[in-house]
């Protein structure tokens, strides 16, 4: 039988749908004989060196760098799976939905209470990904 390939990503969540899987503990290994693994953060291989049949998407899109993300998951996989609450709805990134991404980073970066005083900035650097005007989940992006 031939092992079938899968990557596996992370995008806006908090890992624990990936960490979930790696609670199965030994019979991870188990499945080594049916599976094997192409990018994916729980292999620490960064970038696709081959087709993919099985692609498992965790998280959700708020930035530029998620929905590139997500569209390099749906060139390189055959099937795409959504993992957990974040990637099918949106989830606890989607809470920021309800209110509008000006007031979302100046309560973040301007008037939070662990703010630095004098050092009022809210971080747009070319370097950082282009927030999305608000939290996506996956089938509203591929």
């Amino acid at each position: 039988m031939e092992k079938k390939v899968v990557a596996t990503v992370s995008l806006a969540g908090c890992f624990g749908c990936h960490m979930s899987m790696l609670d199965i503990d030994t019979e991870l290994l188990d499945l080594t004989e049916f599976i094997t693994f192409n990018k994916s953060p729980l292999t620490d291989i960064k970038k696709f060196t081959t087709r993919c049949h099985i692609g498992l998407i965790e998280g959700s899109c708020c930035n530029a760098e998620n929905v590139e993300t997500l569209r390099a998951f749906r060139e390189n996989c055959d099937l795409l799976v959504a993992v957990g609450e974040c990637a099918v709805w949106g989830g606890l990134p989607a809470m920021r939905n309800t209110i509008p991404i000006g007031e979302c980073l100046e309560e973040a970066y301007l008037n939070s209470f662990t703010q630095v005083p004098g050092e009022y900035t809210v971080p747009y650097h070319e370097d950082l990904p282009k927030l999305l005007d608000k939290v996506y989940p996956c089938n509203e992006i591929v």
